[in-house]
């Protein structure tokens, strides 16, 4: 019971009034964990929907997939190409000296017209968002300095509007499906009938490059020699054994194999 101010006693002394309470006002809290929290997926192929991650085990590498803004247009072109090389770079000079929170490698990448594929090592579940994070930034980042450059006016949008949806690959078969998807995804979407890449074996638009399991190599005792105007994506050698020896066990893999929704789902298998 609250009481307030009114006159005054007999003795002189200040009379107190008693009042009713009022009611709590109604909380309202902003932000943190509670149903229909947090940004939804939007578009017609909307991303990854907020559900905690799963855990992760430092021995198990991840297949990742981004989508970018459909304002972006093409991530298949020479300044776009530059731009994500540029995030490889970034992500990889991170590696070489944080480790505080786990470290965190990319081992393969495909870019595609309105995706990327990504293969990477993480010592952990927070060491993957932290370096998907800073590879996000990074390419968000360049890609928008690229589009600026293209367009002749300053681009400041989303580049990433979706979180990244992710896979872990746990089994050796998993591991070379992986691979097999991610290196070989430019066949999936014919990119590999266009004019200009007719005369590349492997994907000018991922590590294919610097894969040394290719079917068709088994036999080379050199690396592959570059082209003089082409810098390739950088990535780490894989220090997992799913992707270092593992995914071996079913075969090498050829650069003709083209990835279907079969593969696709012996990636999540």
């Amino acid at each position: 019971m609250i009481s307030r101010m009114g006159g005054r006693n007999d003795d002189g002394t200040q009379l107190r009034l008693p009042i009713r309470d009022k009611k709590p006002k109604k909380q309202y809290r902003h932000g943190g964990k509670r149903p229909g929290a947090g940004r939804k997926p939007k578009g017609r192929r909307a991303g990854s929907p907020h559900k905690t991650r799963p855990i992760l085990k430092a021995r198990f590498p991840v297949l990742v997939t981004l989508r970018v803004h459909r304002d972006v247009s093409s991530l298949r072109k020479r300044l776009m190409y530059r731009a994500l090389r540029e995030a490889t770079i970034a992500v990889a000079m991170r590696e070489l000296h944080d480790h505080e929170n786990g470290a965190f490698r990319i081992v393969h990448i495909s870019v595609q017209r309105d995706h990327i594929h990504l293969i990477v090592e993480a010592d952990n579940k927070r060491a993957l968002s932290n370096g998907m994070q800073r590879f996000q930034i990074s390419a968000a980042k360049h890609i928008n300095a690229a589009i600026s450059v293209r367009r002749m006016e300053r681009r400041r949008g989303t580049v990433f509007p979706d979180r990244f949806h992710q896979r872990i690959i746990e089994t050796p078969r998993q591991a070379r499906h992986a691979l097999s998807y991610v290196l070989n995804n430019w066949r999936k979407h014919r990119e590999d009938r266009v004019d200009h890449a007719r005369t590349w074996n492997v994907d000018p638009f991922s590590s294919g490059v610097q894969f040394l399991g290719w079917k068709e190599r088994e036999d080379a005792v050199v690396l592959w020699k570059l082209r003089e105007t082409y810098d390739p994506l950088v990535v780490y050698l894989p220090k997992t054994w799913l992707l270092r020896e593992g995914w071996m066990k079913h075969g090498r893999i050829s650069w003709d194999e083209v990835p279907g929704p079969r593969a696709n789902a012996k990636v999540r298998a």
